[in-house]
């Protein structure tokens, strides 16, 4: 069993991967590569002067790899079904096999078919309803980006609310409010200097 299934691999799902994998939980990525990041350029990304969608994507999906996450692009999800086991969790099914998660990430744009079949409240402008966590109605369950935003879409919020998303997730399973603050010192490259 997985600690966290994302679904999706834009600017949200992959931020979330990243902090979940660096912090230790095992972290499986479902990528369909259909991120609208690329059709996008970015210049007014914090810390990037001028940089394709493209080559944001392929970036950042090697910066969560080199943390440890599983990245899967190209293998869809099909189905979720929240488990009944009383241990929580979810079943997870692809059409390449099934996976088991204790949480799941919803990062896929403005497909939010998704969080229709698991049954998630929505607001009034049809977007899926979270609370500042990026949680869900349904436990463990969390959704980002455009599915949470109507009509306000853009790579840096959908980035932090997959940030957001992990670092509930962290603080849930260390029982504690958890912050990932790194320091030079904690850069293994810089550590040898």
């Amino acid at each position: 069993m997985s600690d966290v299934v994302i679904v999706g691999g834009g600017a949200a799902g992959l931020s979330a991967a990243l902090f979940t994998a660096k912090n230790g939980l095992e972290t499986v990525v479902f990528d369909t590569d259909e991120t609208w990041m690329h059709k996008a350029h970015l210049f007014n990304y914090p810390g990037i002067r001028s940089i394709s969608g493209d080559e944001f994507i392929e970036l950042t999906r090697g910066q969560v790899r080199d943390r440890g996450a599983d990245v899967r692009v190209g293998e869809e999800v099909v189905d979720i079904e929240a488990t009944d086991d009383g241990e929580g969790g979810f079943r997870i099914e692809t059409d390449d096999g099934e996976y088991d998660a204790e949480y799941v990430v919803l990062a896929t744009g403005a497909d939010r078919s998704l969080a229709e079949d698991l049954e998630c409240a929505f607001d009034d402008d049809g977007t899926v309803d979270v609370d500042l966590d990026m949680e869900t109605s349904v436990e463990n369950l969390y959704a980002t980006g455009a599915m949470v935003r109507a009509e306000e879409w853009q790579a840096v919020i959908a980035a932090g609310d997959g940030g957001s998303a992990a670092l509930s997730i962290l603080s849930e399973e260390k029982g504690e409010h958890f912050h990932d603050f790194d320091t030079p010192a904690d850069v293994p490259s810089l550590k040898s200097e």
